[in-house]
């Protein structure tokens, strides 16, 4: 099957199986005709990771009911626009600030329960009043991200950083209206439900690496919160390796028109909504990749391999081992390649433009009439973003796949660095065979070993690997190592015909994203 519309194609497969995703996107080169190919001549289809029971039973106790209490709560009050923050005449109990308190209050009690495991902050700073004829701040206003931060228990690992992040503003039709209900269940208190079941369930876990949990605001008036957040990571130099925007995983749940139809009744293409699909935005080229990188990329065919491709493509990798169960518990992740839905953003993009490795999680299909409208019925149809069409079940499905990919990013050993092709002379770089050398992660644990995978051009996933310490013939290929962790190995496959990546694997099975190899210089 030649899968023009990867989406499209994850959609005709079943419930994750212990089989690679991108068997959908089989090349030519995988799918008969001659008898032995250098592709398949070594290693073996990718398999699922072997799962971590201490991950499985974290995630086991994310609750669909908590999730259901959450976005119930963060609808109460009312109207979370972020310049209602300025306002002096909201009843006690509503308005974003009361929001962004209610936050702080449940991340300090999970870190309550877990023995002050959780670091709560406030990230609070002024927005500068914006200028032109559609600023959505026209006075200078308070904003406010709440976040915690749970440190990795390796003082050698712990500078690394994985982040979930949903934001906690909501929106009326009117953007700058802050008194009208504007309840935001969906979009986005559904985000930042995930992010605290994420910490809930992950806070009884002794992971390497530190995993930040977040709530923004500011994001309907401009990415504001998110964008801060991602400066002041740059600035102090976080070593943040993933960020996972939650936005819109509600799992909108409209009901179908009565038998017949009636006027004004939903939308019939409602029934084409997905709840055991998950859409999983990137980017191609890197946000902040300056024109030399660009013309490099280009040239070597590299524009499905930044960082956040490679992230979404681990978030594959841990669904198959997570969350491949039958239906109903199932989530398979769509690969989306573009950095978000059409024409549109969100908070993952403000940590793009800093150089991090970003992605968003949106629900399969969302519904227009329960987002950014006023509360109200006309001609038989009901507009607002509800809490009855809030899908908890879903919601749960999404924050397990999130959690499931934090902890095994955070458990997994660092990626491999200096991944690359020895610069050769002349035509030689373009032999059949491959030589790819690496250096290990700084301060990788002693078990670390790596593997080698590669996928042919117009596949979107990794579809072949194997591990580099067994490549030892001249048939299969050759392998070496120094005792101060350089590597290189040497396959039979001619590298015009796929992509190859390095990842790193722990003695537990816990697997790095892969980094591709670029030509030495």
């Amino acid at each position: 099957m030649n899968c023009q519309r990867i989406s499209a194609c994850l959609l005709l497969l079943p419930a994750l199986l212990p089989v690679p995703l991108a068997a959908h996107g089989q090349s030519r080169a995988f799918s008969g005709g001659a008898s032995h190919r250098d592709l398949d001549a070594i290693g073996a289809p990718i398999r699922p990771m072997p799962a971590d029971p201490a991950i499985a039973h974290a995630i086991s106790q994310i609750s669909p009911a908590q999730i259901q209490h959450t976005i119930a709560t963060l609808v109460s009050f009312h109207n979370r626009s972020t310049v209602s923050s300025t306002e002096k005449d909201l009843p006690s109990g509503t308005g974003v600030s009361a929001a962004a308190d209610w936050i702080e209050s449940q991340f300090k009690e999970i870190s309550a329960a877990c023995n002050g495991c959780l670091e709560v902050r406030r990230d609070s700073f002024i927005q500068p009043a914006g200028t032109g004829p559609n600023a959505r701040v026209v006075q200078p206003t308070p904003l406010t991200n709440v976040y915690a931060v749970m440190r990795g228990n390796d003082p050698s690992q712990a500078s690394r950083m994985i982040l979930v992040t949903g934001h906690y503003d909501s929106r009326a039709t009117d953007v700058m209206d802050t008194h009208s209900e504007a309840p935001g269940a969906n979009d986005d208190a559904s985000g930042v439900a995930v992010s605290l079941e994420c910490a809930r369930s992950l806070s009884k876990l002794k992971l390497p690496a530190t995993l930040i949990f977040v709530a923004v605001a500011g994001e309907e008036q401009g990415l504001f919160g998110s964008k801060h957040l991602a400066d002041l990571a740059k600035q102090q130099d976080w070593h943040l390796e993933a960020v996972l925007n939650n936005d819109i995983v509600g799992g909108n749940r409209t009901p179908p028109p009565p038998r017949g139809g009636s006027p004004g009744t939903p939308d019939p293409s409602d029934k084409f909504q997905d709840p055991h699909a998950v859409r999983v935005f990137s980017e191609s080229i890197p946000s902040n990749a300056p024109p030399e990188e660009i013309r490099r990329i280009l040239q070597l065919g590299y524009e499905s391999d930044s960082p956040s491709r490679e992230l979404s493509r681990a978030i594959v990798d841990v669904a198959r081992t997570y969350t491949a169960r039958p239906i109903p518990s199932s989530l398979r992740p769509a690969l989306e390649f573009r950095r978000d839905r059409f024409l549109r953003g969100g908070d993952h993009t403000s940590f793009s433009l800093d150089g991090f490795a970003a992605v968003r999680f949106t629900e399969w299909r969302e519904d227009f009439n329960h987002q950014h409208q006023n509360v109200r019925v006309e001609d038989g149809v009901q507009y607002g973003d509800l809490l009855k069409y809030v899908d908890f079940d879903y919601v749960a499905r999404v924050a397990r796949l999130n959690a499931a990919t934090m902890a095994e990013l955070g458990a997994a050993p660092p990626e491999p660095i200096t991944v690359q092709y020895p610069a050769e002379k002349g035509f030689s770089n373009a032999l059949n065979n491959t030589t790819i050398q690496w250096t290990g992660g700084v301060n990788a644990p002693a078990d670390t070993h790596y593997e080698i995978v590669w996928r042919t051009l117009d596949a979107p996933d990794w579809q072949r690997s194997i591990p580099a310490d067994k490549l030892g013939t001249v048939t299969d290929g050759k392998f070496s190592s120094t005792p101060d962790g350089q590597f290189s190995v040497q396959l039979p496959i001619s590298k015009d015909n796929v992509i190859f990546g390095v990842r790193a694997v722990d003695g537990r099975g816990h697997r790095s994203p892969a980094v591709v190899p670029w030509p030495a210089r």
